[in-house]
């Protein structure tokens, strides 16, 4: 197969999928025959191809995906005139909490923000796929331990949690735009207006846990022949 038909066969199967596709998908699209590096490469030219388009292939924490451009935001709303979902000020300090400080438990929320966490907002957060529970500390009723999860990167449409907006000391957190359910519309997350400051978070990413893209080790195969 050359290169201008692999780039077809993975622009159709990004632009028909419904989640992000990672690498061992986009491989298994050519039995395995071709490589994570030829892949990445074949995604990068892609993805120039769609510059200055409506649509842009991205990647983010589980894989790669096509989605519209911030841009287009405000016309694809029009199609959907639904409002977009609005979150309390106590969820987004509670969601920021954890982004920037997971693991954390319920007490340590608690702790940090002064005032008691409705079990309500932990749900709320639980049920939008944001957070999870990824263990429990060893304490006296052993609490859950809460971190982000994929869908949170992929919501923000980060690979990792290093990618965060740096926490700095203007007094004020960060802002991020979220993808609505279908994944155009997007909502702004906004972590300022929080009512406590960076001095209540933790600067030094060190201590988050980037998500890549899962992907096995492989040999990379021959690449693809190039087109007459």
């Amino acid at each position: 197969m050359n290169t201008p038909d692999a780039k077809r066969v993975l622009e159709a199967a990004l632009i028909c999928a419904s989640q992000p596709l990672p690498l061992p998908d986009l491989r298994a699209l050519f039995a395995d025959e071709v490589g994570s590096d030829t892949l990445r490469s074949l995604l990068d030219e892609l993805g120039r191809e769609w510059d200055g388009r409506g649509v842009e292939l991205v990647a983010v924490a589980s894989g790669w995906r096509f989605q519209s451009r911030p841009e287009m935001a405000t016309y694809l709303a029009r199609l959907n005139p639904e409002r977009p979902p609005r979150y309390s000020r106590a969820l987004m300090e509670t969601l920021a909490i954890i982004a920037y400080r997971q693991p954390v438990t319920r007490g340590d929320i608690e702790e940090i923000r002064g005032v008691a966490v409705a079990a309500s907002i932990i749900k709320q957060l639980e049920d939008r796929g944001w957070i999870e529970a990824i263990g429990y500390r060893e304490a006296i009723g052993r609490p859950a331990l809460l971190a982000t999860s994929r869908q949170f990167l992929d919501d923000l449409g980060l690979t990792s949690l290093a990618q965060l907006p740096v926490l700095d000391s203007t007094g004020d957190l960060p802002s991020l735009a979220v993808a609505d359910d279908d994944g155009v519309a997007q909502t702004t997350l906004a972590f300022a207006e929080s009512g406590f400051g960076p001095a209540d978070l933790d600067p030094d990413p060190d201590h988050l846990h980037p998500t890549e893209p899962a992907e096995p080790p492989a040999t990379d195969p021959a690449p693809l022949e190039p087109h007459a």
